[in-house]
Parts: structure tokens; C-alpha cells; sequence
């Protein structure tokens, strides 16, 4: 596997992992949705894919923010067959190296409870959201343990982003002290 950045050869490849990866409506449940996702990562994000010859296994992207100090990852896409062999965590690995370099100090995600996985999910999280954060469960399924253990921490959580009931949880990793 090599890692190295996302071509715009790479971009029908891209799109198809994207609307495989994230096929419901939030997601990209098309492939042309997914082309514009990939479009807009070429465009003004840093990316990085893995590959294995001439097939993308994997890619990742990301937005500078508050002066290029912190970062969004979006998105992260392993091909579905590739799942479990550390292609994910090589590929945030290598964009927080990029990241840093560029001078970033933190990479945030979101990950998504859209599909009601966690114990967060159908909750009355007001008045006091992160009182829920610390008590958060998610079965394996669910990619908040990838991120836990690619480094990120429970940071927050913003309820209601993906309809009534769906939060959205927000991780973050530290890269740098400068």
C-alpha cells in the first residue's frame, strides 16, 4: 500500500468509495452527490489516497480553519472490502503529519449519529449536553471507537444535527505544540 496524495485520475474511483461508504440520504447516495464531494475535496482540500497499484483502497481529506491552526477531517473512505486491515488509520496517521506540516495544531471530526447507533441518539440532551458525552456508548459498528483509537477525544457533541434526536459527536486530536 502506498499513500500518497488524491489524484483528479483518482476521482471516479473516489466517488465510487464514497457513495458505497456513505449511501444514505445524508450521505452521497449517488454518484454524482459523491463527484461533487470528491470535487470539492480536490478543489480546497488537502487530500491523501492509499493505494494498491492502480486501486484506490482509501482517502481522506481536510479544511484548514481558524487560520490553519485547526482542521476538519472530511471525509475518510476506505474501500469496503479493505475494512479492518489499518488502511483507515494509516491514512489519518499520514494527514496528520500533512496537517502539522502545514502548522496545523488540532484535527477535529464529526462523527455522525444519523442512524440512532449510540445511547446519545432519542435523548433529551438539553441543558446540559456534555453531562451526556461522558457517558457516551457506541456499538463497534459505529466509528467512534476508530477515532478513540486513532488518537481523537471526545471533544463535544452537537445535538440535533441530524435530525430531531441525532446528534452529531465531535472528536479532536492534538498535533502539534508549537
Amino acid at each position: 500500500m502506498e499513500i500518497s496524495p488524491l489524484r483528479t485520475d483518482d476521482r471516479l474511483q473516489a466517488a465510487e468509495l464514497v457513495a458505497e461508504a456513505f449511501p444514505h440520504p445524508n450521505g452521497w447516495p449517488t454518484i454524482e452527490l459523491a463527484l461533487e464531494e470528491v470535487d470539492e475535496s480536490l478543489a480546497h482540500r488537502a487530500c491523501l489516497a492509499a493505494r494498491d497499484g492502480d486501486q484506490l483502497l482509501g482517502w481522506v481529506a481536510a479544511t484548514g480553519l481558524y487560520r490553519g491552526r485547526v482542521w476538519e477531517l472530511h471525509p475518510l473512505v476506505v474501500r469496503d472490502r479493505a475494512r479492518g486491515g489499518g488502511i483507515g488509520s494509516a491514512l489519518v496517521d499520514a494527514l496528520a503529519r500533512d496537517v502539522a506540516a502545514r502548522g496545523g495544531l488540532t484535527l477535529w471530526v464529526g462523527t455522525d449519529d444519523d442512524r440512532g447507533e449510540t445511547n446519545l441518539a432519542h435523548v433529551e440532551l438539553y441543558p446540559a449536553p456534555l453531562d451526556h458525552v461522558r457517558r457516551i456508548e457506541a456499538p463497534a459498528s459505529h466509528p467512534l471507537g476508530f477515532y478513540v483509537r486513532a488518537g481523537f477525544a471526545l471533544s463535544g457533541i452537537i445535538p440535533d444535527a441530524n435530525g430531531s434526536g441525532l446528534p452529531a459527536i465531535l472528536l479532536a486530536r492534538r498535533l502539534a505544540r508549537q
